[in-house]
């Protein structure tokens, strides 16, 4: 199973950039001024070969004192609810306020890993004043600056240690399908006209579906397990309080899946949640078949599909090699070219190509276009490998390693597209020192 850490806490206190410090990014905004995440960040992290996915909550209304604490106190109740552990965060240069002490008290009946983390302790006068958190009746605390990352070392050895290593039980060794994207997309529709029941309630009101359900689909040469997840949409315009719930749910389900078939409105075109929704799936290196649903809906003309189709690939590039197909629930159009696609792009991603193989073919590639040189260093690459992950990954052993450009990285990357079948598969490449 997935690992979720929810990181909670009241505005200003540092959540944003622990967020950044523990997936390496700089997705979330760091600004002093309080309310500045209004979204809920999501991103990946590991430590000590734990993985786990990190979702900094957000989404604070700038308001009333009385608004503003009710929708802290949705945010933590929510997090208790669905995250497998809870960092709350403190800052020791304000010290202990009054909305500090109510999500204490909410966070002491939890039942699960609560680890309280007081931030901006950067000097040893901030150590001792950090001891008044102590009055919040937890066991444990924990100093960090997560600015500069003191202290944080200690806490994540402890936090990995509550986050769960093995494998799902009982579910059955499939490929695993997640069907995903924006609320009302036409994800239930697909798989209850898969199935031939209705498995999953479908309304036209968009975020039905508030949890995911997976299904075993043995039919028409096809045997998977289906997953139809909560729409996912732009924080901007939810007005319920479970659909932080529900994205956490579906985040989940990408997490656990082989393959994902990401769901696009036809009538809607592709937005900027759906490239999140893109952008999440290819993070976690899971295989991607964009499908455009309700494509019966769209008037034609004879190019409507090729210009349908090149606005997608431009708005996700630089990763296009991926399949588009242009579908209908409603009137089961390519619904089984789908599937059959979904099950070639797993084939594509668990595929262990030969070492003799990729040199045979990669090696003259390099000797005719080789590295080019950088800082008067000429990276000359010796052989290259497959790694033993979960999804493709290849290592270039090389000298020089360090100077090998980026550019060059896509060029190998376009190279493998070009002679081995990765399509839908989201690939790592590294250039290491032989």
């Amino acid at each position: 199973m997935s690992n979720i850490l929810a990181i909670v806490g009241r505005p200003n206190v540092g959540k944003s950039t622990l967020f950044n410090r523990l997936t390496g990014e700089r997705d979330a905004i760091v600004d002093p001024t309080s309310g500045v995440t209004r979204d809920r960040h999501y991103g990946l992290s590991d430590w000590n070969g734990v993985s786990f996915s990190v979702i900094d909550t957000g989404g604070l209304v700038v308001g009333s004192d009385d608004i503003f604490e009710e929708e802290i106190h949705k945010q933590v109740s929510l997090a208790m609810d669905e995250a497998d552990a809870i960092v709350f965060m403190l800052d020791v240069v304000e010290g202990l306020t009054p909305l500090d002490q109510e999500i204490g008290l909410m966070l002491r009946k939890v039942q699960k890993p609560v680890f309280l983390a007081v931030n901006k302790v950067d000097t040893n006068a901030r150590i001792a004043d950090a001891a008044e958190f102590y009055s919040l009746g937890f066991d444990k605390m924990y100093s960090i600056s997560s600015v500069n990352g003191a202290g944080t070392g200690e806490f994540l050895d402890e936090l990995v240690k509550h986050f769960n290593t093995n494998e799902v039980e009982n579910v059955p060794d499939l490929p695993k399908i997640a069907v995903v994207g924006r609320p009302n997309a036409g994800k239930s529709s697909l798989v209850n006209v898969l199935l031939g029941t209705e498995r999953n309630i479908v309304t036209p009101i968009a975020g039905t579906t508030r949890d995911s359900i997976y299904t075993r689909f043995n039919g028409f040469g096809f045997d998977m397990l289906l997953v139809d997840t909560a729409g996912l949409r732009k924080k901007q315009k939810v007005t319920e309080d479970v659909e932080f719930y529900s994205t956490l749910r579906a985040i989940r389900a990408i997490e656990c899946s082989d393959v994902c078939l990401l769901m696009i409105d036809a009538e809607r075109g592709i937005g900027a949640q759906d490239l999140h929704i893109f952008s999440i799936i290819a993070k976690n290196h899971k295989g991607i078949v964009i499908v455009v649903n309700k494509w019966d809906l769209v008037e034609k003309s004879v190019n409507t599909h090729l210009t349908f189709e090149a606005e997608i690939r431009e708005k996700i590039a630089p990763f296009t090699d991926v399949p588009i197909i242009f579908a209908s629930a409603l009137t089961k159009q390519r619904i089984h070219k789908t599937l059959e696609t979904a099950i070639s792009v797993f084939k594509n991603r668990t595929q262990k190509i030969p070492t003799s193989k990729l040199n045979e073919l990669m090696l003259p590639i390099v000797s005719m276009s080789p590295p080019p040189s950088m800082k008067s260093k000429f990276p000359k690459i010796k052989y290259v490998q497959q790694l033993p992950l979960h999804y493709p990954a290849f290592a270039f052993f090389c000298s020089h390693s360090q100077y090998v450009k980026e550019t060059y990285r896509r060029f190998m990357e376009n190279k493998l597209r070009e002679h081995f079948n990765l399509s839908g598969i989201p690939i790592e490449i590294y250039f290491r020192e032989k």
